[in-house]
Formats: C-alpha cells, sequence, structure tokens
C-alpha cells in the first residue's frame, strides 16, 4: 500500500523527441526521480526491455541534487524535464501533460518494471475497453534487487468504488496502465497531496469509470528503508484524510467505507510494521544501522516541519495551509487588481488556456459552415475544410460579419444552417437564455455541433460590455439550461479551474506568468470555465 514522496518545479528538455506509431494502442512511461541514482538505470533499463516497447519515455527529474542527465544520456530514446523540487504529483502531472499517447504508466526511479508489463495492460484493455485503468501484480525486492516477497495480486470486482473504498487493492501504482484522456479530465494527481496521492485518484476513477484488472505480475516494489512509506504514522494520517474526501453511494459501498477505516488502521499499526521486519530481517548489521539512521534523521524533519521552528523556515518551504494569522498574501494585499482587463495588458489572460485547449481539443468539429460570434479568429486558427465562414455581431458596421443582430431575436440565424457554431464567452451578455439556447438549436443542422465556453469565477469586464454582463455560470446551471433543447447524452460539460487558477484570472495575472501545470489540476469548487460540447439529434 504506497507512495513514495518526491518533488518537482519548471521544466527543461534536455533529450529525446516523441513519435507516437500508433495512436490507437500508443503507451507512454513516465518515470519520476529525486536523487534516485542508485536505482535509476535499473528502472530505465526495465523500461527499455519490454516486449512490446513504449513509444514515449519521459524522465521528470523532481529536482534533485545531481542532474541525471548522464544516466540518461545512456538511452537516448528518452526525454528529460528537470523541474525545481515540488511533490510526486506535480512530477507525474508534467509527464501526464508532456506525454502524448493513448496510454499512459507511471514509474518511480527505485521500481522495476517485468518485461511484459505493457504488453499485459494492452491486452487487458483489449478485452476491457470501458475500462479508464487496469493494473496487474507485482511483488517487493529488497534493496539490492533480491525478491522480498511472493507474488502480490488483488482483483476487482464489477463495484470497483467498493472495493477500493475498503482498501487500495492496487497496491504498487506501477502495475496500472491508464487511460491519458481520463487522466487530464479528472486533473491528474492532486499536488496538494505529499502521500497517497495514487489511492486518492484511483478513488476518483472507480467512482466514475469501470476499472479492469489481470493477475500476471509486471513490476518489482523496491523496499530499501529509505520509502516514504516507512513513515507509518504520516501514511496513516494521508490514508485517513484520503479515505475521508470519499464516500459510499450504497449500502454496500457505506459498509466498505466502514472497513476501509478499520483496514488502514490494522495495516499502519499491525501490518506495515510487521513487513518492514521481514524486509530488514535480511540485512546486514550495517544496513540495518543505515536504514535506523535514516529513520531516525526524517522523524527528527517530521518533527521540526511540525514544531514552532518552523516558523524560522523559509517560508517557501512552510507547512501547508500556514497556521491561522500566518497567512502573507504578499504583493495580492492590495485591493486594486494586477490588471484591470483581464490580463490582456500583460499577455493572455488565463481563462484563454481552458478556452483554447478546448477548441483545439474538438477543432475536428470545426467544419463545413460554421458560425462563429464576435469575429472568425478561432475558426481559422483551429477549423479545417470550413466550406464557408459565418460572423454574427450585433454592430451592423463591422467588417468581418455577414449576419448581424441579437441572436435571441426571431430570423437573425437561419434555421437549420449551420454544421458547426463556435461561441465563446458571450452567453453571459445575453438576458434571456432560454431563447439563446432555442435560437442556437434550431440554427444547427442534424448533427451539427456548438461549440460552447462561459465564464465561472471571472471579474466582469469594465468596458464595452460592462452593461450588458449579466450572468455567471456553474457546471450544473449550464447542463439544466441545454438540456431544455438538446439530448442529455449529447452534451459533453465540464468546468475547468482551482483556486490557483481563479485567483490569478481576478487578479489579471497573465498566462505567461503562471505554471501551466498547476492550471490543469481541476476543482469542481473553483469554475474559471465551462466548456460545452452539444450535437443535434
Amino acid at each position: 500500500m504506497g507512495d513514495r514522496g518526491i518533488e518537482v518545479g519548471n521544466n527543461q528538455k534536455t533529450a529525446g523527441s516523441i513519435s507516437i506509431t500508433d495512436a490507437d494502442e500508443s503507451i507512454a512511461v513516465v518515470l519520476t526521480t529525486y536523487n534516485d541514482a542508485a536505482y535509476l538505470q535499473e528502472a530505465l533499463s526495465s523500461v527499455f526491455a519490454q516486449k512490446r516497447a513504449a513509444d514515449e519515455v519521459i524522465v521528470v527529474d523532481d529536482g534533485s541534487d545531481v542532474s541525471p542527465a548522464s544516466i540518461i544520456a545512456d538511452f537516448p530514446q528518452a526525454i528529460l524535464l528537470r523541474k525545481p523540487n515540488g511533490g510526486l504529483a506535480s512530477a507525474r502531472n508534467l509527464g501526464l501533460q508532456k506525454a502524448r499517447s493513448r496510454y499512459i504508466t507511471f514509474l518511480d526511479a527505485d521500481d522495476r518494471l517485468e518485461p511484459n508489463a505493457t504488453a499485459s495492460g494492452l491486452a487487458c484493455f483489449a478485452h476491457r475497453p470501458d475500462a479508464a485503468l487496469v493494473y496487474g501484480g507485482h511483488r517487493r525486492i529488497h534493496a539490492n534487487g533480491d525478491r522480498a516477497s511472493n507474488d502480490i495480486y488483488q482483483g476487482i470486482s464489477k463495484d470497483a468504488y467498493a472495493d477500493m473504498l475498503a482498501g487500495n487493492r492496487i497496491g504498487m501504482h506501477a502495475t496500472v496502465l491508464y487511460r491519458r484522456d481520463i487522466l487530464l479530465k479528472l486533473g491528474g494527481f492532486d499536488e496538494g497531496l505529499r502521500r497517497c496521492e495514487d489511492y486518492d485518484l484511483y478513488l476518483r476513477i472507480a467512482r466514475s469509470y469501470p476499472i479492469a484488472s489481470h493477475p500476471e505480475t509486471i513490476a518489482e516494489y523496491r523496499w530499501h528503508g529509505q520509502n516514504m512509506s516507512r513513515n507509518t504514522k504520516e501514511m496513516l494520517r494521508a490514508a485517513l484524510a484520503v479515505h475521508n474526501r470519499y464516500r459510499g453511494q450504497t449500502p454496500k459501498q457505506c459498509r466498505a467505507w466502514q472497513e476501509g477505516r478499520r483496514i488502514w488502521k490494522a495495516w499502519y499499526s499491525t501490518g506495515q510494521y510487521k513487513n518492514w521486519d521481514m524486509h530488514i530481517a535480511g540485512r546486514s548489521a550495517g544496513q540495518r544501522f543505515k536504514e535506523s539512521l535514516g529513520s531516525v534523521v526524517r522523524w527528527m524533519k517530521d518533527r521540526l516541519r511540525n514544531s514552532r521552528l518552523n516558523a524560522l523556515r523559509p517560508r517557501s518551504r512552510s507547512t501547508w495551509p500556514p497556521r491561522v494569522g500566518c497567512v502573507d498574501f504578499g504583493q495580492l494585499s492590495s485591493t486594486r487588481p494586477i490588471s484591470l482587463d483581464f490580463g490582456w495588458d500583460r499577455g493572455t489572460p488565463v481563462d484563454r488556456y481552458y478556452i483554447e485547449n478546448f477548441l483545439a481539443d474538438h477543432a475536428g468539429d470545426i467544419t463545413g459552415r460554421v458560425l462563429e460570434i464576435g469575429d472568425d479568429a478561432y475558426s481559422r486558427r483551429y477549423g479545417s475544410k470550413i466550406s464557408r465562414q459565418d460572423v454574427l455581431h450585433i454592430d451592423p458596421r463591422h467588417s468581418k460579419a455577414t449576419l448581424f443582430g441579437d441572436l435571441t431575436q426571431p430570423e437573425v440565424l437561419p434555421e437549420g444552417a449551420f454544421d458547426c457554431i463556435v461561441l465563446t464567452q458571450t452567453l453571459q451578455l445575453i438576458f434571456d437564455l432560454e431563447k439563446a439556447v432555442t435560437r442556437l438549436h434550431a440554427a444547427l443542422k442534424s448533427g451539427g455541433i456548438l461549440l460552447l465556453t462561459v465564464p465561472g469565477i471571472s471579474p466582469i469586464d469594465r468596458g464595452e460590455w460592462a452593461s450588458n454582463w449579466c450572468w455567471s455560470f456553474t457546471e450544473t446551471s449550464i447542463r439544466r439550461l441545454f438540456q431544455q433543447r438538446f439530448a442529455a447524452d449529447a452534451l459533453e460539460i465540464e468546468a475547468h479551474g482551482n483556486v490557483f487558477a481563479a485567483t490569478a484570472f481576478l487578479q489579471g495575472v497573465a498566462l505567461e506568468e503562471v505554471d501551466r501545470v498547476k492550471l490543469n489540476i481541476q476543482d469542481e469548487a473553483y469554475p474559471v470555465i465551462i466548456t460545452l460540447r452539444g450535437q443535434k439529434r
């Protein structure tokens, strides 16, 4: 059961290039490392020994004291990204964002893959294409690579959520092969978690998607005395904190949740210690001394981190959240935002990151006869095979407009005319929302696509549109509004953003000034942009 913590920051690509040979079955392996030079060569060798070769191998260095570039140089097909120390979750998220393959797996630098890992994962997906992730079995090994346990595997039932509430049935993260699109949709790993970030992701996935498994042993989990999971007190605290985020939705799941609390407490109060005792029993006296000394040092660091002396440590390394009364607002303490114009005066507004990623993801829909509101910039940028481009504008003097007027008015939009309508950041300016949705639906051809974005948490325009700004939205409000005209299963609606993105956008910080990796973490409580793809049946 476990996680090892490692850490991250800004990236630096130092080697290699990506070449995807089969987009339908392509696999990326993301290998995270932090001062793991002693094991990194073995981990990489295991990746490149796969019977079914990975299409991408991305190594994310989490701010190691010494660059692993010399080791990576022996594997020219690998890409190295270097980042400041920041957490295992954000290291994995960077690899997730850089990868382009359909499937993705994650390997810690002190662990190893068996040669059948990628092939077994693909075979399981072929059998269960509906699954969001598949996993297999693993074994534990000593620091020197010798076997330390029998093969370990726990299958999963149809109620994967109940199984995961009762405990982490996967056990080792490297056994998992994910669908990358679903990881991106869910926002990747929670960077606020230093431990159990993989278990949190399993629960998020199991709550909404099927999970499948196979009994083949495909990875080796190295227990070497420096694993983060050795700190059983902190691991129990982290596991219970993650577990507490989730609740059962059926009587069976509620019972599983209660059982999970008992299992986690039993594991870290007895089971984990027993396993570590077995692990250490076979070590020499010198090795046991080094491992014990390492445990003492980590214990002292943990005590310091949680003591009053923590106030003397650099603010950037303090615990989170800060203690009451110790919040430092810094440059954000002013009542005047950094930008009065959404960030346009500094660069690109943060909300454009979500809007443009959404349109890029659905560029294939922007074809045929296309209507865009205001201008045709996004249609020209993302569209292809456009047979006719129309632009609707309220001002008849607009040079590029082909249609004029308020889209809620009858006969402004021709009925059944458009293969695609691109409507970005406009609906908040229309008071009669139901009429607008009715007209948009009517203007689409049968099978036509509406690509829509609307603001969630947002400043209100101070200029041209100030007097027309009526609404901000949530995923729920957009869903209820559009289900009046579009079939529920013809709508794809997502909220994008988190507290960091919302704060940056409200202040008018430009996209060029922020760490984009942080923008990819999704928190439904802080929607900056809501996107909708709707198809007229």
